[in-house]
């Protein structure tokens, strides 16, 4: 699969994406990718620094146009930890780890991130508002509760698989809860 390929791919996903309405500015997207699934190839095998280039740049993108903070899921063997810029973890209060992602500890997208962020740091949780997962990476322990799945024509990205997610607040009460404010209509004289 070409780069070019893999690009128009996931450009016509963040389409889709913004489209949805469901991406609000200041909130975090967790991204979890297996590059190796995007190529071809079984998870954690050939983690390709060229896919997580092309994947990068275009999440720079949303970035910018969604006011989104980007937060990039490691692999297993950094048991999942999260890459972030400084100022995404000092505003939430997360606590830093020590560790640095490379593509066999970490995996190539969050290695890459990792490399290029402003100034990047490793956490070991959150509870993101949203995210997508390529290539099955399990991003679901980062979301917020309840997490809803979003529903896209871009099925994958290269030959990996593609789930996303948002959040929304959990519905509490029973039968006589109201979940949406009424609208008071004005009294006319």
């Amino acid at each position: 699969m070409s780069k070019e390929s893999i690009r128009k791919d996931f450009q016509n996903l963040v389409s889709e994406l913004s489209a949805s309405g469901h991406l609000k500015a200041g909130e975090q997207f967790v991204i979890g990718c297996s590059t190796s699934e995007i190529a071809g190839e079984r998870i954690g095998t050939s983690g390709s620094e060229e896919i997580a280039a092309v994947l990068f740049e275009e999440l720079q993108d949303l970035k910018e146009n969604e006011g989104i903070e980007l937060v990039f899921q490691c692999c297993e063997h950094l048991n999942r930890a999260l890459v972030m810029e400084r100022k995404t973890m000092e505003k939430r209060g997360y606590e830093q780890v020590s560790a640095i992602p490379v593509p066999k500890a970490g995996g190539a997208m969050a290695a890459y991130a990792f490399n290029h962020m402003e100034d990047p740091v490793v956490v070991d949780e959150i509870k993101a508002e949203a995210g997508i997962d390529i290539g099955d990476t399990m991003i679901g322990m980062h979301l917020k509760r309840v997490a809803v799945p979003l529903r896209f024509n871009q099925k994958s990205i290269g030959e990996a698989h593609l789930t996303a997610a948002r959040t929304r607040p959990r519905l509490i009460g029973g039968e006589r809860a109201i979940y949406k404010k009424p609208q008071v209509e004005a009294d006319c004289d």
